[in-house]
This record gives C-alpha cells, sequence and structure tokens, in this order.
C-alpha cells in the first residue's frame, strides 16, 4: 500500500491592518513666478506632495510689490519693472478661473522663463496660457493696474506671516510660517520629504529665526 504523500501548505501570516491613513496637511505656497529660488522650492514641494501627506494651496506675491519705495540697482529695478506682468495674469487667472489654475500656470511660466530663458513678453504670456488651456485675452491683464489691489492682499497674506525683510517663497502650515527653502538644485523623493521634515521642525520651534549659510553657487535647474 502506497502512502500518499502530504503537501504543506506555507503558513500565512495574518495580514497586519495598516491603520487609517495620516491625515494630509494643509501649506500654502506663495510664489512669485520671476525668482528661480522659489521655482525650485516650488519643484521641491511637489516632490513633498509625493512622499508625505502634504498638500499646498498656491497663492501669489509680489517681487515688486516688495521692492517698493526701495534703494535698488538699475538692473534690478529693471528686473522688477518686468516683475509686475505675470503676477497680475496669475491674479488675473485666479479670479477668472478659480485658485486651482495657479499652478498649471505657475509651472507653463516659470518652464519658460527659468528653464528656456524666455523674457517676460507677450509672447511669452501667450504660449504658456494656451498651454494649459486659459484665453489669450489674460496676457492683457499684465498692464491692467486695477489688479494691483487684489494683487496686494494676496501678497500681504502670505507677508505679514513671516515679516516684510524676506522673500519668497513664503511657506505657512497652520501657525508656523516661514521664508524658503532656498536650495538648489530641488531635492527628490524621500530626500524631499526629509527636508520637509527638517524645516517644519526647525521653523516650528518657538523663538527660531534663521539658519543661513553664504551661498556659492546659483540655481541649477535639473
Amino acid at each position: 500500500m502506497t502512502t500518499p504523500t502530504v503537501v504543506s501548505q506555507p503558513s500565512q501570516s495574518p495580514a497586519v491592518d495598516p491603520g487609517p491613513p495620516a491625515p494630509i496637511t494643509q501649506a500654502g505656497f506663495w510664489f512669485d513666478p520671476s525668482c528661480p529660488w522659489a521655482w525650485l522650492a516650488s519643484r521641491w514641494a511637489l516632490n513633498v506632495e509625493q512622499v508625505r501627506p502634504v498638500r499646498f494651496r498656491w497663492h501669489v506675491m509680489s517681487l515688486a510689490v516688495l521692492n517698493e519705495g526701495r534703494d535698488l540697482s538699475p538692473q534690478y529695478a529693471q528686473t522688477i519693472k518686468r516683475a509686475w506682468g505675470p503676477v497680475r495674469i496669475c491674479i488675473a487667472a485666479a479670479q477668472q478661473h478659480g485658485d486651482e489654475v495657479l499652478l498649471p500656470l505657475y509651472t507653463a511660466l516659470g518652464r519658460r522663463r527659468h528653464l528656456e530663458k524666455a523674457e517676460w513678453n507677450a509672447e511669452t504670456f501667450g504660449s504658456a496660457l494656451a498651454e494649459v488651456g486659459l484665453p489669450a485675452d489674460l496676457a492683457d491683464a499684465a498692464t491692467a493696474g486695477e489688479l494691483d489691489e487684489a494683487l496686494r492682499a494676496s501678497h500681504h497674506d502670505g507677508m505679514d506671516r513671516v515679516g516684510m525683510d524676506v522673500g519668497t517663497p513664503v511657506i505657512a502650515v497652520g501657525d508656523t510660517a516661514f521664508f524658503g527653502p532656498v536650495v538648489t538644485p530641488a531635492p527628490k523623493g524621500e530626500a524631499a520629504g526629509r527636508l520637509w521634515d527638517g524645516v517644519l521642525l526647525v521653523a516650528g520651534t518657538p523663538g527660531f529665526y534663521e539658519l543661513k549659510r553664504t551661498r556659492d553657487r546659483g540655481p541649477v535647474f535639473d
């Protein structure tokens, strides 16, 4: 009589309950499309969203508003003069089509300016608007001074949280707000998440104000 072969089944570990998903942290990000450092920080922020339970809401600030009345070099004064156009367009787009258009419009404008080295002009504005499906006549907002009241309101919503001796970007998480980070190139993946963890740690420390060192290279776009 042949003894049947018994095949043992591999034991299965009980399923581990991962628990409820981590709550989503809402953060605000104030940008000026003209600033290369804000552009790098924004690309970092998008990477943070991939590895941390964080979602950013996008807002406009203005280097032109920030620098009003300041003693600027002639070259920088010209740069600031040209910076009015893109922020006015962003404000007009948000007013007419909702805040959700700000990120794709910022991405379209920023890529042209910082990666493709385009000038701020009607052609640049028109192609960026077309890319994200917004009306071409929004480009007219670049010279529309009547938008400046709304622009200033958005600007001060961010800057009043951190003071006027900093620039863009400004990030706010609950009652914690800070300028920066100023970093190049933009960290990706888990490196982006670790930087986010560290930034929140130091910015949320009562009495912490500044951590800085001299920049030894310009923006690196990759």
